[in-house]
């Protein structure tokens, strides 16, 4: 068969089930599975085997069942790296990305101080957050801690396939296996999603991804109380801590953080105007 053929075939399969972007995932299942260009894809000679496109319409049945094309592929592109997910793991979202963009902008700071800083990423899933920061500042030394055994078997191999030396995974809850440190910056996006606001979700998150990664209590606030309590024992003078939030979130988290004496507490908004990142500073 046509690889324009098929193409055309499950895009329409797709779409014919709701999938919204049926024709770009439809493009990405088939590129995928033959390791091919988009630009390949669309020169029009190219033909695929009657395997191959059995393979194909599998793929396509798990999309269309609702599982995410991430898992399904296997991986997805994180602030320009290759990071790896799949059943049990977080799936990094573009806002995650502006985490990142912000805390580059926020450490860049202390470059003109030391190039040797720290900094500690929990709930750290993937560890597309700590492995983009210790890329950018390889001087630095980079700390991702969760309590999850699969999500530090993702992050690791992340690592590794990234050729990243300085970032270090552990295994544990939240500041527990960092006790006798001290960290220039904490970053986090952790669970924030109202326990009840979970089942609303769409089938491709609740269904698939891990529910601990997206339960933040009864109003979606347990993991701020937990960070932002603790934070300023773990941080230097001078420390910086930067959390994704979820929609709604930012008036409680600003309280949760002046409560805990935190200073110059700024947000930064999304793409869609949503303030999504707190940011604020140890007195």
């Amino acid at each position: 068969m046509n690889a324009i053929n098929k193409l055309k075939e499950i895009s329409a399969f797709l779409g014919s089930k709701g999938i919204e972007d049926a024709v770009k995932d439809a493009e990405i299942l088939i590129t995928e599975t033959l390791h091919i260009s988009k630009s390949k894809l669309y020169s029009g000679d190219l033909e695929i085997s009657e395997a191959t496109s059995k393979q194909i319409d599998a793929l396509t049945s798990r999309l269309a069942g609702g599982e995410p094309l991430q898992y399904i592929i296997g991986h997805v592109n994180f602030y320009g790296l290759k990071i790896n997910v799949g059943r049990g793991v977080l799936i990094p979202r573009p806002e995650t990305e502006l985490l990142v963009e912000e805390a580059i902008k926020q450490l860049e700071e202390f470059m003109t101080f030391t190039p040797k800083f720290t900094v500690l990423d929990l709930c750290t899933g993937s560890g597309c957050i700590a492995i983009t920061l210790a890329k950018h500042f390889p001087d630095a030394d980079v700390y991702g801690i969760d309590k999850s055994n699969t999500a530090i078997e993702y992050a690791v191999r992340n690592a590794v396939e990234n050729n990243i030396k300085n970032v270090h995974f552990i295994k544990g809850d939240l500041f527990k296996p960092v006790d006798n440190m001290v960290f220039d910056c904490i970053v986090s996006n952790p669970p924030y999603i109202k326990t009840d606001d979970i089942q609303s979700l769409q089938k491709e998150i609740k269904d698939y991804e891990p529910i601990d990664a997206l339960d933040g209590g009864a109003d979606g606030l347990d993991f701020y109380r937990m960070i932002l309590k603790n934070a300023p024992k773990f941080l230097k003078e001078n420390g910086i801590i930067i959390l994704e939030i979820g929609y709604n979130q930012a008036d409680d988290v600003k309280n949760i953080a002046m409560n805990a004496n935190f200073r110059n507490v700024i947000f930064i908004k999304d793409y869609s105007g949503v303030k999504r990142i707190f940011i604020g500073r140890k007195k």
